[in-house]
């Protein structure tokens, strides 16, 4: 029995120092495999990496390959390379369509109703307004104005996001003859309608509510919060003429005939 005992205890701490020997010459044996690697093959088929090693410590990747990333990075280019100031439209129309109605085909097949698809183009667009605003006035550069008042605000969305978004001025810009917080933009052939068949089944689903996000995004970017929405409303040979409703909160209004009167 003791015998047993002290055979355990004998393998035990063989075990324990062959593991100290192990973490002594691991280091030196697996640094000269990796040199091995690095000069016996090309650079591009080795696995070699820089960074921190638990069993090397830190560790530099050879000049010699720090060279060859470096000219493979330069030969690639991302979207970080392209120019914010480019004022020319970028996005080939077909492409807009095809993925416009990917949006909106996954969109109805995450919805209950016309309502929460509506709701859905909304939000999606309403992301993308609150980076426009941030665009367009880095492209204005010196000649970029904050606007103030809310009629300048419409006014630029009216002009220079509709030509920068769709390549023209909306058709219209009115206020509402009964309440000092609502304004209307008319679009008569909204872009992105024109690739998308609504059924009938689905009765007033306007996917222009996708326009609408937008435009209360860049709103609330401006600290002109309000809700929009987007409504169809036909004429003789406007079937698609859509008009997107304003409503301004209270605290804009108020805001604005403290600072300008009435």
């Amino acid at each position: 029995m003791n015998a047993l005992i002290r055979k355990k205890a004998f393998n035990k701490q063989e075990k324990d120092k062959l593991l100290i020997q192990y973490h002594i010459e691991a280091p030196s044996f697996v640094m000269s495999n990796h040199q091995d690697i690095i000069h016996s093959s090309s650079v591009n088929q080795t696995t070699f990496k820089g960074g921190y090693n638990p069993s090397l410590g830190p560790v530099q990747l050879p000049s010699s390959y720090q060279s060859q990333i470096a000219s493979s990075s330069k030969n690639q280019k991302n979207i970080y390379d392209h120019s914010l100031s480019r004022r020319a439209p970028e996005v080939n129309l077909s492409s807009l369509a095809f993925l416009f109605s990917s949006i909106v085909d996954y969109s109805q097949k995450s919805s209950k109703g016309i309502q929460e698809l509506e709701a859905r183009l909304n939000a999606y667009g309403y992301s993308i307004g609150t980076k426009v605003l941030e665009i367009i006035t880095l492209r204005e550069g010196k000649n970029a104005k904050r606007e103030i008042k809310v009629v300048g605000i419409l006014q630029f969305i009216h002009t220079q996001v509709w030509k920068s978004l769709f390549g023209k001025i909306a058709d219209e810009l009115e206020k509402s003859s009964d309440s000092d917080d609502e304004y209307m933009i008319t679009d008569n052939l909204p872009l992105i309608s024109q690739f998308i068949s609504v059924p009938k089944e689905f009765g007033q689903l306007n996917v222009a509510a996708f326009t609408a996000g937008i435009i209360e995004g860049i709103l609330d970017s401006a600290y002109f919060q309000a809700n929009v929405s987007a409504h169809t409303v036909e004429k003789p040979g406007l079937p698609l003429r859509t008009v997107f409703f304003i409503k301004f909160d209270h605290g804009v209004i108020e805001r604005e005939t403290i600072r300008f009167g009435k």
